[in-house]
């Protein structure tokens, strides 16, 4: 068990070293990052639109049916609904969802280019495959899911708002006052830094289970899920060591 783990990190270490090797041609590593940036980020924001406002809206309904004393002030929900949305829900809610779309997505990518010979073609071609397939999309990863990330926190406050307001839990002037009371800059520092974490976990495990998959379609399938089992687990470790660690 130790040594598998040991060979496996062993491995990833030395993909990630050989990945930020110098690109042997600027241009065709430019339309590569171009390229998984509209796959990461244009093709994922329908469903991080989806699932953020409604995180935001369920977050509001929920927190309200808990506040039920009258000596709460109303306004106190929307501030929950902020923080709660900054700190937690947006960055590793949203991170684990685009670990099952995007790792998925990279791995298999990987995975069949690894079963069908491409990455050995390029290699022979004298092409570092390492770099050329997995740094591009490490950096619009890095680039992307941030951006995601703040989209989502304002679409999970604005469908908390619609969900306060529709509801009749509090009106326009009670959630604007408690989304201004009390914030600190620092959560989105937290925020971002997280996200930037995450989405290293996001674009490197699968990238490393797709690239180093042995067998045929069957094995593909296998790498993508357990790269995506592997991303979520390490996304909670790392939003864990993180909190500890800045809070």
């Amino acid at each position: 068990m130790i040594l598998r783990f040991l060979k496996h990190l062993g491995r990833y270490a030395l993909m990630l070293r050989d990945s930020v090797s110098k690109p042997e041609n600027y241009r065709v590593y430019w339309n590569e990052f171009m390229v998984q940036c509209n796959d990461m980020g244009i093709r994922s924001l329908p469903i991080v639109c989806i699932v953020s406002v409604f995180l935001g809206m369920v977050l509001t309904v929920q927190t309200a049916y808990q506040l039920v004393s009258p000596i709460v002030p109303k306004p106190i929900i929307a501030g929950i609904i902020r923080d709660s949305m900054i700190l937690e829900l947006s960055p590793t809610v949203i991170c684990i969802i685009l670990a099952g779309v995007v790792g998925s997505k990279i791995a298999s990518e990987l995975g069949n280019m690894r079963v069908s010979e491409q990455i050995d073609a390029l290699e022979i071609m004298g092409i570092n495959s390492k770099a050329y397939l997995v740094l591009p999309k490490v950096l619009a990863a890095l680039l992307v899911v941030p951006c995601l990330i703040i989209i989502s926190i304002a679409i999970g406050i604005w469908g908390g708002f619609l969900a306060g307001t529709f509801s009749s839990i509090l009106n326009q002037e009670q959630f604007l006052r408690g989304l201004i009371s009390g914030f600190l800059a620092y959560n989105l520092f937290f925020a971002m830094t997280k996200a930037v974490t995450f989405a290293f976990i996001i674009s490197t495990v699968p990238a490393y289970y797709g690239y180093y998959v042995e067998g045929g379609a069957l094995q593909i399938g296998r790498a993508s899920t357990t790269a995506v089992v592997v991303s979520c687990i390490l996304i909670l470790l790392a939003d864990y060591a993180l909190s500890i660690v800045l809070l």
